[in-house]
């Protein structure tokens, strides 16, 4: 079993990102993994932008990181780019916070126009963190996520095909035995 650091990077608690990466985190755990989600969110602004690296909650960040075998990234992107809080707590990490450790980028967004976020502008910042190995990403739209009034997920068939595919990929590459299950729904 691996330890899977699961960090939201978006601003916003009822976002499809936010949903997505917790209905994602089922699946690893379904696979044997103990995931501690991280949302960028509830760390204290003041912290983030002071960039008080002492402060408890970025200093709890930092220990998660350490800790984690495996980390999943998740971000809505925001022109063309991954958000602004992600990027004030990454700036807040040692510099090779990822040394070591398999990496899962993913991204969700409103066009496809944005698809290659994840490899212009998140991958290299992972890469620079010492990442062991990144895992293939994926990008979902903002319509194949529907969220409901009870925080679960449906996400649309191709997607959640594709989604259990790249999630089963980062599992398997965490060196762990990674039992067939279906699709994400």
């Amino acid at each position: 079993m691996a330890t899977v650091l699961s960090v939201s990077g978006s601003p916003s608690a009822t976002s499809r990102t936010n949903r997505l990466l917790r209905h994602l985190d089922d699946r690893l755990t379904d696979q044997g993994h103990e995931v501690i989600p991280l949302d960028v969110r509830t760390v204290p602004a003041d912290a983030l932008l002071g960039a008080d690296f002492r402060h408890p909650a970025i200093v709890e960040a930092t220990e998660l990181f350490a800790r984690a075998d495996g980390v999943v990234v998740g971000t809505p992107v925001y022109k063309a780019s991954y958000s602004g809080v992600l990027k004030a707590l990454l700036d807040l990490l040692p510099q090779y916070a990822l040394t070591g450790k398999t990496v899962l980028p993913l991204a969700t967004g409103g066009s496809t126009a944005h698809v290659l976020a994840i490899d212009y502008a998140l991958r290299p910042v992972l890469t620079s963190m010492g990442a062991a190995h990144i895992v293939q990403g994926w990008f979902t739209l903002d319509k194949d996520i529907t969220a409901h009034e009870d925080g679960s997920v449906t996400i649309a068939p191709g997607a959640a095909e594709a989604l259990a595919h790249v999630v089963d990929q980062f599992s398997a590459a965490l060196g762990v035995h990674v039992p067939v299950l279906a699709a994400a729904s």
